[in-house]
């Protein structure tokens, strides 16, 4: 019953991006071997976990990259593009003081709104991913603690992800794209060749220089996902990404910062990994990768318009760095 009343209004004017959903009273490394447990006996299938680099180890972060083959089914006639809204992450992480171990969900529902926009199954979408939410929260509710649920920024109407181009004055930053527009080609080949063209990028992302402190931008797999026979899902990850996303939303939060957790925005976490898709569309495969700007607005605005003026270079940084490493030979 308690679960029952701690979960959230959707008729609610903003809806987060994240959603706090438990704060456990384990240690973190209990915390994650008590998720992975839960995993094992869930219908959600786990494909892979991520350990987030938090400067000078102040906290410590490990985020989940899992799919439900309920949400992957009700999605099964929406475009192949779309499956980045069925790519789903929860969170663990310290924050505070007391290093207090917590978790959170990338908010499907919010996704759901932002990539089905346009779908003439709109309404079936939303309700599939609430039912996919209330699956997460089932999980973790295997760990030790209080299940909570808290819509955590940035928070948005139902209007505007609907629209989706970016926040504020930084629109232009993004030009204005909405998330379909921000899907940018890497590389194209023939419908045929899809398989091969999967084969080539992976081989290419591990070949390439693993990025270490005297080289940043170099890249780690961390999940392949062939969500459905035309489309596939790859998350990158590289330390120097990892540090902006949760520096970039640490800087202006000056009073959730203390001298034992100085930053705040590991609660940011579950952004991570960034994508990397090929789908099948028009008799074509397609490699595709996202406008870093539109990505970062949609996770971290509110960091503040500073925080995003002063890492402008950030985005076409991390995006020049896909496209160098899997892109097609000159």
């Amino acid at each position: 019953m308690a679960v029952l009343y701690a979960l959230p209004s959707y008729a609610a004017d903003k809806i987060g991006t994240f959603e706090t959903i438990h704060e456990s009273s384990a240690s973190f490394p209990e915390t994650v071997e008590a998720l992975n447990t839960a995993f094992k006996g869930s219908d959600l299938v786990l494909h892979a976990s991520q350990v987030v680099r938090v400067a000078d180890g102040a906290h410590q972060a490990q985020v989940f990259v899992f799919t439900s083959p309920k949400f992957t089914e009700a999605a099964r006639s929406e475009p192949p593009r779309t499956i980045s809204a069925q790519v789903l992450r929860i969170a663990v992480f310290t924050v505070g003081d007391e290093q207090k171990t917590v978790v959170n969900m990338a908010n499907p529902v919010a996704h759901a709104m932002v990539y089905y926009s346009k779908s003439p199954n709109y309404e079936v979408m939303i309700a599939a991913a609430r039912e996919t939410a209330d699956e997460i929260r089932a999980l973790v509710s295997a760990i030790p603690g209080e299940a909570v649920s808290v819509q955590t920024k940035p928070l948005r109407t139902e209007k505007h992800y609907r629209k989706y181009k970016g926040d504020g004055p930084a629109r232009m930053m993004a030009k204005f794209r909405t998330w379909e527009k921000s899907q940018l080609l890497i590389d194209e080949d023939t419908a045929e060749n899809f398989d091969a063209v999967v084969e080539r990028v992976v081989a290419k992302i591990e070949a390439g220089e693993i990025a270490d402190e005297t080289f940043p931008h170099g890249w780690e797999k961390v999940a392949l996902i062939r969500v459905r026979d035309d489309a596939v899902f790859i998350g990158l990850t590289n330390p120097y990404i990892e540090d902006r996303m949760v520096q970039i939303n640490s800087s202006f939060r000056g009073d959730d910062k203390t001298e034992l957790s100085p930053y705040p925005g590991v609660d940011h976490v579950a952004a991570l990994p960034t994508d990397v898709l090929i789908v099948k569309e028009a008799g074509k495969t397609l490699v595709l990768h996202y406008g870093q700007m539109w990505r970062m607005q949609l996770y971290f605005w509110d960091s503040g318009y500073r925080a995003f003026t002063a890492n402008m270079n950030v985005p076409s940084k991390i995006a020049n760095s896909i496209e160098e490493a899997i892109g097609p030979e000159e």
